[in-house]
């Protein structure tokens, strides 16, 4: 009899053992409908049974369930139910199901929603759009993989409004980079480009993704610096379940790679890492005083500092290799104790870039002094070659840990960029001075980013009170690291050196930056008129300190006869031909550390904000806030003559407040109407408050700062009209005004400088435009072109801005030196706001067999880029059409393997800003051609 009973037991712990390895797991989050929130303590059961659960305060659930096909059936006390079919369980596996639940009405009867777990997938994309308190548009992981893209720049083109510039930075509604902020998990972080709003978009992989938020309208939770739109990069906190993936790419130009006319230098050996090794160091101290020949008492050293740098100034020919891409990425989470979740995430991401340009264009044209005179004329103009080899390698990992009442996330970035070019080229001036040249040009900058994010959700034991904090550190470093110069004058019998076209230049610039922001966000859930509303209510405090420094030398001659060279920069520093004691003749090192080209400045913002959003009837939602910011900034240096000096003054010192209303009305549960009203602002950069100038050696540009400039405050109103259907399908329209006071913008210093920029206030300007959005699949003409769909998203906008008037203004230098027959209006478009911009794309997908193609175009109108003055003419960046094409297709049983090949710039369009006067013939400011290119690659996912 025992024996039997042994029996019985040993075969059924065989029976459970096998039953629960069978088992696998439904996870997701449930999501309020009414408020763009979480939902707590909702409902989850399997229909017909009575297993189930609830979600924790975070809005998540999980559930372990046999191997099998089941009905979910999701709930909550007041909203209407939601029933999910086809959802299928199998061994070892997580399937992941969102649900959004909204407000039942109460003279209804309960109402239950059935969707099959496709459709929910796909609709699931425009929910956080649909209910977001402001005006939004999102791009899901869903939409970045349609595309192709295997990083955020490359997929956010589709995005309504927004254009994406140099291939990485993204600019909102047409507005310049000044007008769009980039902020990763909620909190600012500064890109590799410290001077830019906008954050680097091609240095996130896509499968860290959750999503990528483009938030046009404001409200009191938000920075008040910016208007065109905040790109907010959402990071995956806990993976639904393992996620392992590797990733490999190969890209082909045709007229960049295996390339033998391709331009470059002999560097450091760690340049393929992104990073110098250290030969491009200043080889002495930054305060060495070197002696010139002529100083008999300490000219003995001067030998010593000239052979100390590099000897090589020559871009040399070489074979240019193709781009590649390597990427890595994991996921996890894991159950600590009995209630308690560890979620890790891991991204490496190395990406190795070429590209040559052969026969680019820069330019610098001015108008005749002679009103009867239309055609410009160039103060210089250069053509020759251009090579760079750009690495850009990225590190993210992230730590999150939940508890029954609390969640902790810890994210890790760090960014390296080395970015190496080379260039030959001649050039000719002819006004300031009648003279031809040929110049070798090679510079190498190496930027990293460094950010910590720590970050915390605490909730009452109903959820219905939640605080929210996070401290972000970041530490930014750019470095140009021994850019050098070499200009041969052309004469008729051979090459020489001097004074009239420049001496050979080495030059070191450092910049350095510390950003620390912290922030609390409380908010309340309360009950007024009779429906749920949310207090919030918070603060934030960010401080920047930039330390930034030039170190400028140039190489003179001794008793020494520069045609000698025969035009060959090498030769200048050959042994042989460096000035020494002994010989008293050749090159030698000439220069000193300047005060002049060394500033410290910083930036503190102090926020504080309250915001309430309620229901005033079941189909009116109001969002009212207020939020100050108190600014100040502070600058250390003096200018280029050494006749001012700034010792931490304070430069701007503004206490401001930013209402902010937004209203929605819903027509009907899948239609929204919004309007809304914010106060925003646009502050100008630490470089731009300055008084530092910085030359541009390839172009011959000179960025001058200006420590008058004030902040430019924006008043915004939008209104937008939405209908959301079901397959990821909608259909927008929107316009929106802005007035601007005091806009920043680049023009041209004087007419004396044609080659001299720098930011100025203007008076006031005027934004106003209209975009129309729409997603539509063919399944209306047959079920079988379901899975064919068109995305289109169209944006119109007219800007107006009121130029200065006055002597030495931008009104009346124009009207000194107009063409006869031209008209001078006092107002013109303001600079950097694109007139459209058109983003469609036709997309096939079908799941089923693991087949996804698409063709995409993007283009955005003629942008004023750089703003005349006197006899320096307008310049405008040119329409480029981008024409793309995508194949992606996955194998394997699991499908978990995919083949990808893209095809860009199918029209080959080229890259142009052009000067435009009246009357005249459009000249170049800059030209590229980039070529067709072609990309290959292969993923892999466990």
């Amino acid at each position: 009899m025992i024996n039997k009973k042994l029996l019985l037991v040993a075969i059924a712990s065989m029976f459970i053992q096998f039953a629960f390895g069978q088992q696998g797991t439904v996870r997701g989050k449930i999501m309020d409908g009414e408020f763009n929130d979480v939902l707590p303590f909702a409902n989850v059961s399997v229909s017909g049974t009575t297993v189930g659960t609830t979600t924790d305060f975070d809005g998540d659930y999980t559930l372990d369930l046999n191997e099998g096909t089941y009905t979910l059936l999701f709930s909550f006390v007041g909203y209407s139910s939601q029933q999910v079919t086809e959802v299928v369980i199998e061994e070892g596996k997580t399937t992941e199901v969102n649900i959004t639940l909204h407000a039942s009405s109460a003279v209804l009867d309960e109402v239950v929603v059935t969707t099959t777990v496709r459709k929910n997938t796909e609709a699931s994309v425009l929910n956080l759009q649909k209910n977001s308190v402001t005006l939004m548009d999102g791009l899901s992981l869903e939409s970045i993989k349609k595309t192709g893209a295997s990083d955020i720049a490359s997929a956010i083109k589709s995005v309504p409004g927004v254009s994406v510039q140099d291939g990485k930075y993204v600019y909102v509604r047409g507005l310049g980079d000044r007008y769009t902020k980039s902020i990763l998990n909620g909190m600012d972080i500064p890109g590799l480009d410290p001077d830019k709003n906008t954050v680097q978009m091609d240095i996130f992989p896509t499968n860290i993704l959750e999503n990528v938020i483009v938030l046009k309208s404001a409200s009191a939770d938000l920075p008040a610096d910016f208007t065109g739109g905040v790109v907010n990069i959402v990071t995956k906190d806990f993976p639904t379940q393992k996620q392992l993936s590797f990733s490999a790419s190969l890209g082909y130009n045709p007229s960049m790679h295996f390339n033998e006319n391709y331009l470059s230098y002999q560097g450091g050996a760690t340049d393929f890492l992104g990073f110098d090794d250290g030969t491009r160091d200043l080889p002495f101290p930054e305060n060495a005083n070197i002696p010139s020949p002529s100083d008999s008492r300490n000219n003995s050293v001067l030998d010593d500092y000239t052979r100390s740098i590099e000897s090589n100034m020559a871009a040399e020919r070489q074979t240019s290799m193709p781009d590649f891409s390597l990427g890595f990425s994991y996921g996890n989470q894991f159950n600590v104790g009995d209630d308690n979740v560890l979620g890790v995430i891991a991204s490496l991401d190395f990406k190795n870039s070429t590209e040559f340009y052969e026969g680019f264009e820069n330019g610098v044209y001015q108008k005749s002094a002679e009103s009867d005179q239309y055609e410009l004329r160039f103060d210089r103009r250069q053509r020759g070659d251009l090579g760079l080899n750009n690495v850009l390698a990225s590190a993210l990992a992230g730590l999150s840990y939940k508890t029954g009442r609390s969640k902790y996330k810890l994210n890790l970035l760090h960014i390296q960029n080395g970015e190496k070019r080379a260039a030959l080229f001649n050039q000719r001036t002819e006004i300031s001075n009648a003279i031809d040249v040929k110049k070798d040009n090679l510079e190498y900058t190496q930027r990293s980013v460094s950010n910590v994010l720590l970050s915390g959700k605490h909730t009452s034991e109903d959820a219905t009170f939640t605080t929210e904090w996070s401290l972000s550190p970041t530490f930014s470093s750019v470095q140009d690291k021994d850019v050098r110069l070499t200009t041969f004058i052309i004469n008729p019998d051979g090459y020489s050196i001097s004074s009239d076209a420049g001496f050979p230049i080495r030059l070191w610039r450092d910049l350095k930056e510390i950003n620390a922001v912290g922030k609390i966000d409380f908010t309340k859930n309360y009950t007024l008129f009779d429906n749920k509303s949310v207090f919030k209510f918070g603060g934030l405090y960010s401080y920047k300190q930039r330390d930034y420094s030039i170190h400028n030398y140039d190489i003179a001659f001794y008793n020494f006869s520069t045609s000698s060279l025969e035009g060959d920069p090498n030769a200048i520093l050959r042994p042989e031909n460096i000035w020494n004691t002994d010989n008293n003749s050749g090159s030698y090192l000439r220069g000193n550390f300047q005060p002049a080209n060394t500033f410290d400045s910083n930036q503190n913002t102090a926020a504080a904000y309250v915001s309430n959003e309620f229901k005033v009837t079941d189909k009116f939602r109001a969002i009212l806030g207020l939020r100050a910011e108190y600014f100040t900034t502070y600058f250390t240096g003096q200018n280029n003559t050494g006749t001012e000096n700034y010792d931490d003054v304070k430069t701007i010192d503004e206490l401001d407040f930013f209402p902010s209303a937004n209203f929605i009305y819903e027509f009907k549960e899948n239609q929204n109407f919004r309007l809304s009203y914010s106060r925003t602002t646009a502050r100008p950069s630490f470089r731009e408050l300055s008084v530092v100038q910085i030359p541009d050696l390839l172009t011959g540009i000179m960025f001058l700062g200006n420590l008058d400039l004030k902040p430019t405050y924006i008043d915004n109103f939008d209104f937008r009209f939405e209908i959301f259907g079901d397959a990821a399908q909608m259909f927008a329209i929107s316009s929106f005004y802005k007035r601007f006071k005091d806009p920043i913008e680049i023009v041209a210093y004087d007419i004396t400088a044609p080659n001299q920029f720098t930011p100025r206030n203007s008076p006031s300007a005027e934004v106003i435009g209209v975009e129309v959005e729409a997603r539509k699949n063919f399944g209306f003409i047959s079920e079988g072109l379901s899975d064919l769909s068109l995305n289109l998203n169209v944006s119109v906008i007219d800007s107006k801005i009121d130029m200065a008037k006055g002597e030495d203004q931008e009104y009346d230098s124009r009207k000194i030196f107009a063409r006869d027959g031209e008209v001078i209006e006092d107002t013109r478009n303001l600079q950097g706001q694109s007139p459209f911009l058109v983003n469609t794309g036709l997309n096939y997908n079908n799941r089923e067999l693991g087949l996804e193609t698409g063709v995409f175009y993007n283009v955005q109108g003629k942008t004023l880029e750089v703003v005349g003055f006197g006899q320096n003419p307008d310049v405008y960046t040119q329409p480029f059409n981008s024409l793309n094409f995508n194949i992606s297709k996955t194998f394997g049983k699991e499908q978990n393997s995919k083949i990808s090949f893209k095809l860009s710039n199918i029209l080959n369009d080229k890259k142009e800003s052009w000067y435009e006067s009246y009357g005249a013939a459009s000249q170049n400011f800059s030209y590229r051609d980039l070529g067709t290119s072609f990309s290959l690659g292969y993923s892999l996912s466990f």
